[in-house]
């Protein structure tokens, strides 16, 4: 499969309420769309969204790395069809090999550029087999449960979202936290949604070591199954040592970026579950690759998702939650629950309960709208072969 043509295109969808964490507020989605077409006239779409905070990307800055580094090499490529019924990760290594992660100053690594291009690249391979990604990655079951999640908010905004949840019948809910009212935010949703509702937490980085301590002793009352990221990216042996000093299981999120930090977590026992996300980690194929060393480590894992994701990142993520063993967490599909509108053409987000199935047709599975894709997109780039 040769690739003739890339459209790369930079969306903002209006969220239909402000989404907060400790290090960020969000009204508008920030993506980027790649859509590939084949020389044969196959068109597969993949989905970044740089956060800098993250991965040290920037939107312009991912733009350009497809446009300079990714596209001139995957333009020159012809790629096999996808060895389905074996391992995915020996599966996908031609595209992830295809697709070059270099070492720039100030960046961690460009994987929201590089996931962006491998969901398209796979997307389109899969569409010319007339595969789906159901194939490559064989599902353990035929739906996935998400939880809900409540931002850093007012302790009023916060009780109303609670008890939409509960009439929901979700039975997971992530908090935001970072706040000074933090004790009694969680006192109030605890005591609306009741002690048989999973609570986890994520602070996205708020705390110091002592004061994440100190916090998450006082918090531990109202039954945490989890702290996400509870301090800033640093060195391992400063995440090992809170999660030694208090009981609720750490997970490790924008301390995981790469396989080298995945190693080292695991190397000096820092955390007790991995957030995994496709856009942070540069794919699937990579996303595969730290699962699996999770798993051999004896770690739990949950499939999260940066706010504003569309359909593409949504779908994708759903297959891989449906495909590993140890998921117990799962979050996105909040499609046009949180999207003024998604980009695809059928509503993808979950339903009663947190259940949403897998979808059935080829490639991704998804059909994207491109009228909608081109409304809400700011700018489009167009690169094709000379």
């Amino acid at each position: 499969m040769k690739i003739q043509s890339a459209t790369i295109f930079i969306i903002k969808i209006p969220f239909r309420r402000t989404f907060r964490h400790s290090t960020k507020v969000r009204k508008t989605s920030e993506s980027i769309i790649v859509r590939l077409m084949t020389k044969n006239g196959i068109v597969g779409y993949g989905e970044g969204a740089p956060r800098f905070y993250v991965t040290g990307e920037k939107i312009q800055t991912a733009v350009k790395y497809i446009e300079k580094v990714l596209w001139p090499k995957i333009s020159s490529m012809e790629y096999s069809d996808i060895k389905l019924g074996g391992d995915p990760i020996k599966a996908l290594a031609q595209i992830k090999n295809s697709l070059p992660n270099r070492k720039t100053k100030g960046v961690i690594a460009w994987h929201s550029a590089i996931g962006a291009m491998e969901l398209a690249i796979i997307d389109c391979l899969l569409k010319q087999q007339k595969k789906s990604l159901s194939d490559l990655l064989r599902p353990k079951r035929q739906s996935v449960i998400y939880s809900g999640v409540i931002g850093l908010g007012s302790i009023k905004d916060s009780e109303i979202l609670a008890k939409k949840y509960k009439e929901l019948g979700i039975k997971q809910i992530k908090i935001k936290i970072g706040n000074n009212d933090d004790r009694i935010r969680i006192e109030k949703i605890r005591n609306i949604l009741g002690n048989t509702c999973s609570i986890r937490l994520d602070a996205n980085g708020a705390y110091t070591i002592k004061k994440a301590i100190k916090a998450l002793t006082i918090l531990e009352q109202y039954n945490i199954s989890c702290i996400e990221q509870p301090i800033k990216r640093s060195n391992y042996h400063d995440f090992k040592k809170v999660k030694d000093n208090i009981s609720i299981p750490t997970m490790a999120d924008e301390s995981l970026v790469t396989i080298a930090d995945a190693k080292n977590l695991i190397k000096h026992e820092a955390c007790d579950y991995f957030n995994l996300r496709i856009s942070k980690l540069g794919g699937i194929s990579r996303t595969l690759e730290i699962a699996k060393m999770a798993e051999l480590a004896g770690l739990k894992l949950q499939l999260g998702c940066l706010a504003g994701e569309t359909a593409i990142l949504s779908v994708a993520s759903r297959f891989l939650a449906a495909y590993f063993n140890n998921a117990e967490f799962v979050e996105g599909s909040f499609g046009s629950f949180l999207l003024a509108e998604d980009i695809s053409k059928k509503e993808i987000h979950f339903g009663r309960g947190g259940k949403a199935p897998l979808l059935k047709g080829y490639g991704l599975g998804i059909e994207i709208d491109d009228k909608i894709l081109s409304k809400y997109s700011s700018k489009i780039i167009v690169l094709a072969k000379k």
